[in-house]
C-alpha cells in the first residue's frame, strides 16, 4: 500500500463532561455580631451535587448526607495550610446553604 487509506497513528479527541456544571451564588451569614458574605459554587454530578465555599482562603465543600444535613468536607492539602475555619461558622454557612437550597 502507499499510505493511502491508512489511519493515522496519532488519534485527537476532545473530552466533554456533560455531568459537570457549576453555578456561582453568594452566602450571606451573620457571625460574631459581622454580616460576612462568601461565594458559593454549585457543583453539579449527574445527580449528585457539593457546594464549594472558599472560607478565609479555605476551599470547604458541604454536601448532603444521608439524612439530608449538610456536613463540611476540607481535603488534607486545605488543612496542612493551617487556616483555621471555625466549626460554629461552618455550621452557620451549612444552615445557610439548607435554607437556600429549600
Amino acid at each position: 500500500m502507499d499510505g493511502e487509506g491508512v489511519l493515522p497513528k496519532t488519534l485527537y479527541f476532545c473530552k466533554h463532561d456533560y455531568f459537570l456544571m457549576d453555578h456561582h451564588f453568594e452566602i450571606i451569614v451573620s457571625y460574631n455580631n459581622k454580616k460576612l458574605t462568601f461565594n458559593g459554587l454549585l457543583l453539579t454530578y449527574g445527580y449528585n451535587y457539593r457546594i464549594e465555599v472558599e472560607i478565609n482562603g479555605t476551599k470547604v465543600l458541604f454536601e448532603s448526607d444521608e439524612e439530608r444535613n449538610w456536613r463540611a468536607i476540607i481535603s488534607y492539602e486545605e488543612i496542612e495550610k493551617d487556616k483555621k475555619v471555625s466549626k460554629e461558622l461552618l455550621s452557620i454557612i451549612a444552615s445557610e446553604i439548607d435554607k437556600i437550597l429549600k
